[in-house]
């Protein structure tokens, strides 16, 4: 009788540090400065509170591309169970960088993947984000470029020579890659997208990035096909200031969008039932000291747990 009551307890105490081990943290990926330094993570377990992991200090010093910036980093986790990002390594080169983890502290060897190259006049890569496809079982990057003269909509509404539009490849191995292609062109500036998917439809979250007269807030644009056919974009979703870098995190029935306030020099967010009537919430936010445009995902405890060690 005392085997048995030792070794359902025994059960139970197992069962619990597993639950434990599987449930859900929200992690941070995110840069400071001029992503010199490297990659940043915080955690959280409510989506609200953010605290920085590694004192905030760098987890991966950049080496990817001639300028060694890791800005805008995005990481996921891909079907073959490694985490894959992919960053800005410019503000002027025509590729995007990319490295893959198994536990987000070990990382391989960083990659410039030339995704503009034949396109000689190309000005920029910003911005990237990937999204795995299990349907076709690959892998969708997609960024924001301007390439001059290539699209006359919108030439003068932008920040300086800045018209962008945005662009994607596709991959089954990080090692070869489709031609890159237009993935939206409404006819205004744009950059700064990440998709969700919802139920059968593909929600693209973006930044009018149009300059004169000033929008520089964020919208949302639907398609049934994740490379193509998203449509016009939504009114704003964001309030009277300028507003960049959405990343989107869904909590049961719950969306939260998360972005730099970038002229205020913090951080916001937004949260919605529905993707059409939105609530400020940036006053609950608590995040980092100088975070800048990043991504959120999700990790298990024991994932965190290597992290802080």
């Amino acid at each position: 009788m005392k085997i048995s009551c030792w070794f359902l307890l025994l059960v139970a105490q197992f069962s619990i540090a597993t639950a434990q081990n599987k449930k859900s943290i929200y992690l941070f990926s995110y840069f400071k400065g001029n992503g010199e330094d490297g990659l940043h993570l915080a955690y959280s377990t409510d989506g609200l509170q953010w605290q920085p992991l590694n004192n905030d200090s760098s987890f991966l010093t950049p080496t990817a591309g001639k300028d060694k910036l890791m800005r805008d980093p995005c990481i996921i986790r891909g079907a073959d169970g490694l985490f894959h990002m992919v960053w800005t390594v410019s503000w002027n080169e025509r590729t995007i960088g990319y490295a893959n983890s198994k536990d987000l502290v070990h990382w391989s060897e960083q990659q410039a993947i030339p995704v503009m190259e034949h396109e000689p006049t190309a000005l920029n890569c910003w911005a990237p984000e990937i999204f795995y496809d299990a349907d076709t079982k690959q892998y969708m990057i997609y960024w924001a470029t301007t390439i001059p003269g290539r699209f006359p909509k919108g030439d003068s509404t932008g920040d300086n020579k800045y018209n962008h539009r945005l662009y994607y490849v596709t991959t089954k191995d990080f090692t070869t890659f489709s031609k890159a292609a237009v993935l939206y062109d409404q006819g205004f500036n744009v950059i700064d997208a990440t998709i969700q998917k919802s139920d059968k439809q593909y929600v693209m979250f973006l930044k009018d990035e149009t300059r004169y007269p000033p929008q520089k807030n964020l919208r949302i644009a639907y398609s049934d096909s994740l490379t193509a056919g998203y449509g016009t974009p939504s009114s704003p979703i964001t309030g009277q200031y300028w507003a960049e870098g959405p990343t989107v995190l869904k909590q049961g029935d719950q969306w939260i969008v998360y972005f730099d306030k970038y002229t205020q020099h913090q951080y916001g967010a937004i949260t919605s039932n529905d993707l059409v009537n939105w609530t400020e919430i940036s006053d609950k936010l608590v995040m980092p000291k100088g975070i800048r445009h990043g991504t959120v995902l999700t990790i298990t405890k024991k994932e965190l747990r290597k992290l802080l060690r």
